[in-house]
């Protein structure tokens, strides 16, 4: 397929983004693959688990340990899958609305695949999973992405229990696999809700006359870069990165986020559900995994820039106020009661409603 148009040179991101991840930690042969065999047998266990505890099946009639392709990759090889996936995700990018080629720039394409290889670089030591819904083929399970390298340092890092902490890590994912399987359109809506977002960015692109670049709201370009910047590397004045976008562009990526935050919470509820008959010491493992989360969000200097700049603070604060909300609606209705949510988008829960849980019940529940 021709990806001339793509914003992005996504197999150059690829290879930058493999040469410039950091080595993971040293570990012998045996090690290694002692850390492979343990992360495929947690993933396999963690299906049959995360189904008992979330009471999700899939539509299909797919066996709980079977709703997703584990993969165990390495550093490299989980930035080339996310290059997959994005390219996937931003192809509204490569035309206007009006169906027209984008055709971009003299080396931007390479400047792009720079930026992005950069900051996959950065991501690939701080990922421990990922489930991919987009990429797989018709008929063919989501991918469950495994960053050994990572789940070797935090373990070691923290001093938990090998085994625990690896099959911890999986029920995370496979909880993801199951929202997908038990709701099928569910990445659909992701996709769709992406697309619309970055269309009403492509269209905000100028044409080849030299006109100046502007957003949809008559923001020049260099407007928004210095609004960005300002909120990556200037002082904590308030300044988001929400505030390049166009109102209707920061309601759909509200909407997206509100849907991440209810997975994310979803999949956190989930892997501390499992109790310690399954994972003896998970109390032990939240205890010091919350921490190390606490320790990155109070960073300093470059550190802070960084995260600011990868958005892993939004991430944080994701995961946290969409556990709030899973707690507080299966408080109220229970377990079945709060799976309504996959019944169908409609059921979805808005921004509003990750942040007042009650008021999705009152409109789900009546």
């Amino acid at each position: 397929m021709d990806d001339s148009a793509a914003p992005v040179d996504w197999p150059t991101a690829a290879r930058i983004a493999g040469r410039l991840a950091r080595p993971g930690p040293a570990a012998t042969r045996g090690e290694v693959e002692d850390l492979v065999a343990g992360l495929r047998d947690a993933a396999h266990r963690a299906g049959g688990h995360a189904a008992e505890i979330t009471g999700l099946t899939a539509v299909d009639g797919t066996p709980p340990d079977q709703v997703s392709r584990v993969l165990v990759v390495d550093r490299p090889r989980w930035a080339r899958a996310n290059t997959e996936m994005f390219a996937l995700l931003a192809a509204p990018l490569a035309h206007r609305r009006d169906g027209t080629p984008l055709v971009p720039p003299p080396g931007t394409r390479t400047v792009g695949a720079a930026q992005v290889g950069g900051v996959l670089a950065l991501l690939s030591g701080k990922v421990l999973g990922q489930f991919d819904p987009f990429t797989a083929a018709p008929g063919e399970q989501g991918r469950l992405l495994l960053v050994a390298p990572n789940v070797l340092h935090l373990e070691r890092t923290m001093g938990v229990d090998p085994a625990d902490f690896r099959l911890w890590v999986a029920l995370h994912e496979q909880t993801h696999a199951l929202q997908f399987a038990a709701a099928p359109w569910l990445a659909d809506v992701l996709r769709s809700r992406s697309a619309e977002l970055l269309a009403d960015l492509a269209a905000s692109v100028p044409g080849e006359g030299g006109r100046r670049p502007t957003a949809p709201d008559g923001t020049s370009a260099a407007d928004m870069l210095s609004t960005l910047v300002r909120a990556v590397v200037g002082p904590d004045d308030g300044t988001s990165v929400l505030d390049v976008l166009s109102p209707r562009q920061r309601e759909v990526f509200e909407q997206v986020g509100a849907v991440m935050a209810l997975l994310e919470g979803h999949a956190d509820v989930a892997m501390d559900a499992v109790g310690r008959r399954v994972v003896p010491s998970v109390r032990t493992i939240r205890r010091k995994f919350e921490a190390k989360r606490d320790e990155g969000a109070g960073a300093r200097g470059f550190e802070r820039v960084l995260r600011r700049m990868l958005g892993l603070d939004a991430k944080l604060a994701q995961y946290r106020d969409g556990a709030a909300f899973v707690r507080a609606v299966q408080g109220q209705v229970g377990r079945d009661g709060f799976n309504a949510v996959w019944s169908g988008p409609d059921a979805l829960p808005s921004p509003a409603e990750i942040a007042d849980p009650a008021s999705w019940v009152r409109r789900v529940h009546g």
